[in-house]
């Protein structure tokens, strides 16, 4: 499919100040824990799919994926208890560009698990413009749909990478953005693609059996036409049948 240049993938980090006595946290790697509000902060890498839409920089991904911390149940059990959460950075990656993007947050939906961003950089060399479609027969269960994003992350990508290439890129460095900046730098960053068909159709979502995992969050969903019709935004563990997504008119309310 031509649009596939138009998903990238992006690493971003946040940071948790955490109050007293609470170095027993649910982090094991990634992780810098500040116990007595004086120290480092907490940082996680997160990865996540979006696509560009629009000539300004701007890019349609999951409000999870913007702000992680949204909808995750460990880290509300932290804020519940005074920590607070911010975005440090993102950084978005497209497939056949050597080097990241910055980009900001624009907007958030309060209705759907979609937001947008917007690049800060320009936009990336023959980047395309994904159309959308929120007609109500845009979206007719029982027709194909195929899924484009990056499923488990920066994990998928080394594996489709080959294990030379891995161990070249990760062999001198534990630290995600070098390990990020390399496959950008050698053109390693693409997508997967997946196809299925759509199981039904909803008022707030749309229910595929594209296949998907975390990672794949805020990959465009295309109908028949190679329109987008929809935002991944969950999977059903243990039922391939029913991955979800949010239908794509509520990522063009952002845009108007």
């Amino acid at each position: 499919m031509a649009p596939v240049c138009a998903s990238c993938t992006s690493s971003w980090n946040f940071s948790i100040v955490g109050p007293e006595n609470q170095s027993s946290l649910p982090w094991t790697d990634l992780v810098q824990l500040d116990t007595d509000g004086n120290g480092p902060h907490l940082q996680l890498d997160v990865f996540g799919t979006g696509f560009l839409v629009r000539k300004d920089g701007r890019l349609i991904t999951n409000h999870h994926v913007a702000e992680p911390w949204w909808g995750n149940d460990e880290l509300k059990a932290l804020i519940d208890h005074g920590a607070s959460a911010y975005a440090l950075s993102y950084m978005a990656y497209f497939p056949g560009s050597q080097k990241g993007i910055s980009a900001k947050l624009d907007k958030i939906s309060t209705q759907a698990d979609v937001a947008t961003l917007r690049l800060e950089g320009g936009l990336p060399a023959r980047s395309t413009l994904l159309d959308l479609d929120d007609r109500s027969d845009a979206s007719v269960p029982g027709e194909a749909v195929v899924l484009i994003g990056y499923p488990t992350g920066i994990e998928g990508i080394l594996a489709r990478a080959g294990p030379d290439a891995t161990k070249e890129i990760t062999g001198d460095t534990s630290e995600v953005k070098q390990i990020v900046s390399h496959l950008a730098e050698q053109k390693l960053i693409r997508p997967t693609t997946t196809q299925g068909h759509i199981g039904d159709v909803l008022q707030d979502k749309i229910v595929y059996d594209a296949a998907t995992t975390s990672g794949g969050s805020g990959g465009p969903l295309f109908n028949r036409n190679g329109k987008v019709i929809g935002v991944n935004f969950a999977i059903l563990n243990g039922f391939g049948g029913s991955n979800l997504a949010v239908p794509v008119k509520y990522a063009k309310n952002l845009l108007n």
